[in-house]
């Protein structure tokens, strides 16, 4: 095993101990296992009825002249051309001394996979997810060029795509079960630059990701962390007279921080701090959040200087997560400046009838 990574398997009702290791051996061709929609190219020089182009069907089969339905799904490509090479030798139709096969990936379908746990937006994801491949329809593309190599069908990808895991994540057990095997994969050298085994997944697949205590060194952004945030803003009235002043154009949809990004640098971002020290020293900052699992809501209201000068306390500046608000109130000062500025705009014009009159 490489340092970094740790693999375990978990052997159930009699599970074949071998096989369930070459599973998760890593392949010196990088070579993936079939799911299906799969197509796949078999040729036999000087042959017309088994070379062609299959399709891995929903069943997991592809349909083989004379020979019927052959079982494929989880086979890797090396595999498939063995099992159907013994099955045309032993069903008589080529010497044992005289087939040459091979088998060859010309689409590798987009699969669903379940994942679930610590996660920002677990359920079903649809990874490796492109152009749309039409029945019965190869493009002429596909056709000359073999050996597609799908990056966005593996485990960390299915991750990435649940919205990646939350700081309360256990990378270090990370379960992949497939059919009856059980897969523990350390995923934790993402964050420590070490060696990790990204898994190739096929359909069906089912990933877990269990809870630990609150880890701060994993928010930021990764190869399974989100590598933004939306959070929704609200500036103060001085010194800016309204968001667009304070470049927030979309308050609807908020504006992206990088994750990993504080209370301290919303308020900054959202031109919450500064100005004049008099007036606008005072200022308070609120941060607005909802439990993901409870949908409670919590908020953490602090003096915005107090805020800044103690932004190395992690707990007075907490990290930001998606979908947070954080809004912004003027300072003493400046409410009673605006509540005299109303009465003198009220009764300015009422002099000046009275002047008149």
């Amino acid at each position: 095993m490489f340092e970094g990574w740790r693999i375990k398997v978990k052997i159930f009702v009699q599970l074949n101990l071998i096989g369930a290791i070459a599973l998760i051996q890593p392949a010196t061709t990088f070579a993936l296992p079939l799911s299906p929609g799969d197509r796949l190219e078999v040729s036999i020089p000087n042959e017309k009825y088994f070379a062609r182009t299959y399709q891995v069907n929903q069943n997991g089969d592809i349909e083989v002249p004379f020979l019927g339905a052959l079982s494929v799904v989880g086979l890797e490509p090396v595999e498939v051309e063995n099992k159907l090479s013994q099955l045309l030798i032993s069903q008589n139709y080529f010497p044992a001394d005289n087939l040459q096969l091979s088998v060859q990936i010309l689409e590798w379908a987009p699969i669903q996979v379940s994942v679930k746990g610590e996660l920002f937006q677990p359920g079903r994801v649809l990874i490796n997810e492109g152009e749309e491949i039409q029945p019965n329809a190869i493009s002429p593309e596909s056709l000359q060029i073999t050996g597609d190599y799908p990056t966005r069908r593996y485990l960390t990808t299915a991750i990435r795509a649940a919205g990646g895991v939350l700081p309360t994540a256990n990378v270090k057990q990370v379960y992949l079960i497939r059919q009856e095997q059980e897969i523990i994969v350390d995923l934790s050298g993402i964050f420590t630059g070490e060696l990790v085994k990204d898994i190739p997944l096929i359909a069906g697949d089912q990933i877990i990701v269990p809870a630990t205590d609150f880890q701060a060194q994993l928010v930021r952004p990764s190869q399974i962390t989100p590598p933004g945030m939306k959070v929704f803003v609200s500036n103060l009235t001085v010194p800016a007279t309204s968001n667009a002043s304070a470049s927030i154009t979309n308050r609807e949809e908020g504006i992206v921080f990088p994750y990993g990004s504080r209370f301290s640098q919303a308020v900054i971002a959202t031109n919450c701090a500064g100005g004049t020290q008099a007036t606008n020293a005072h200022r308070h900052a609120v941060l607005v959040r909802a439990n993901r699992l409870t949908g409670a809501i919590t908020y953490l209201d602090r003096p915005v200087e107090d805020l800044l000068r103690d932004s190395h306390n992690e707990t007075e500046n907490p990290l930001l997560m998606p979908k947070d608000g954080v809004a912004c109130y003027d300072s003493r000062i400046t409410n009673t400046r605006d509540i005299f500025k109303t009465i003198s705009e009220i009764f300015t014009p009422l002099l000046l009838l009275r002047t008149i009159f």
